[in-house]
């Protein structure tokens, strides 16, 4: 394989270094243009949208965007700094504080991004003496933030406590799961991970970004469906730019751990702070889904009518109850070809494909929002009903 050390530097920057030559592996961006509730604009085509994780359709809301230009007009569009100099507002320990109610934790950081909370998290508890057990199929910023650290890392088959169990020692250190995985909308014996991990001293973190906002009486996410708390699970991570609609994430668990991220977390340290308006967007909708429980009766709804409507056309959906419904198509050129469809009966699906998913198991990935009515989601189902590509 190329690398940048083995080829002419000049002559690589002009060609396609390392593009993937076969046209089903390669990603190609569409400009979106207006957004409004259910639709998207995306390379000027005017398309429902099934493939937003905005699951509550807060990021429109009208109270929210109210949120965004009061802060941007008292704080400032951007933090100007890191959190630990000047970057750290009123709004910001606002949503610490609203966060760590939400959750039933001690305290929160706010982080620029998921990712980044994912990354700051594990490089600053993990030793390079350490074992770090995750699922398999964790999403990539879990497993980049285990390689960075340099602890030795363990993986069990995706979902699979047993296999957990089997790899599990006492050189572990933090056992690391999604709560609602990404890509396929299943959820994680949390359960059994909990007690897993408990007996064995090891730290349980959780990456719910999925789950909040989606799961749970009140949408405290894969947790509260399980009615675990802080005790059970002590490290827990969040996102604040799907069901809360805003940009950023969060990490929430007991005042010693949180105190040691705030201390030794780089990515928390040396990264300028979360914009105090998307700050602000992200507490105004944190209140809206404690104060309005109908945007997540609404959402439920559709994701019962959708599984209803699947199921009577007996489409190879793969098992989820969240707001991911994934298809199983298996090629990758199939999944893209129906996806094409799909663009031109005016829906917007996405097609996932490896590395994203295992060899074999491409996907449409549908994302369901409070949003959608019946009705279109009826008419989707029927485009996908008359589908020769998907797996039956």
């Amino acid at each position: 394989m190329q690398t940048w050390a083995t080829v002419n530097r000049p002559e690589a920057l002009m060609k396609d270094w390392r593009v993937p030559r076969e046209a089903d592996a390669r990603r190609i961006r569409q400009v979106r243009g207006d957004i409004c509730n259910d639709h998207v604009s995306l390379d000027g085509h005017t398309q429902i949208n099934f493939c937003s994780n905005d699951y509550l359709g807060f990021s429109q809301n009208v109270q929210v965007c109210e949120a965004i230009a009061e802060a941007a007009s008292r704080y400032g569009v951007g933090a100007g700094a890191s959190p630990l100099i000047t970057g750290y507002t009123e709004i910001h320990e606002a949503l610490e504080e609203a966060l760590a109610r939400f959750t039933g934790r001690d305290c929160a950081l706010v982080f620029s991004s998921g990712y980044l909370g994912n990354l700051g998290c594990i490089t600053a508890l993990a030793e390079r003496t350490d074992t770090i057990l995750e699922d398999r199929l964790n999403h990539a910023s879990l497993l980049d933030a285990v390689s960075l650290s340099g602890a030795n890392r363990k993986r069990y088959a995706h979902a699979d406590f047993e296999d957990a169990a089997r790899l599990m020692s006492t050189d572990v250190a933090l056992l690391v799961t999604e709560g609602v995985f990404s890509m396929g909308g299943d959820i994680a014996p949390i359960r059994e991970l909990a007690e897993l991990a408990h007996a064995n001293g090891a730290l349980l973190m959780c990456d719910d970004a999925h789950g909040l906002g989606v799961l749970g009486e009140h949408g405290g996410g894969v947790l509260e469906d399980a009615a675990l708390g802080q005790g059970e699970v002590p490290l827990l991570v969040g996102t604040l730019s799907k069901a809360l609609g805003a940009q950023g994430g969060f990490v929430a668990g007991p005042h010693g751990l949180m105190e040691h991220l705030l201390q030794y977390a780089r990515t928390y340290t040396y990264d300028t702070a979360l914009a105090p308006p998307l700050a602000a967007a992200a507490l105004e909708s944190l209140q809206l889904l404690e104060s309005e429980p109908e945007h997540l009766e609404r959402l439920r709804g559709n994701i019962d009518y959708f599984l209803q409507c699947a199921q009577q056309k007996t489409l190879p959906l793969m098992p989820s109850r969240s707001a991911i419904q994934p298809l199983l198509v298996g090629k990758a050129s199939a999944a893209l070809a129906i996806s094409q469809q799909l663009r031109e009966k005016g829906f917007a699906v996405s097609a996932i494909r490896p590395p994203t998913v295992p060899e074999g198991s491409a996907r449409l990935r549908i994302t369901l929002s409070a949003c959608h009515t019946h009705a279109q989601i009826d008419k989707l189902i029927e485009v996908l009903g008359t589908s020769d590509k998907l797996l039956t």
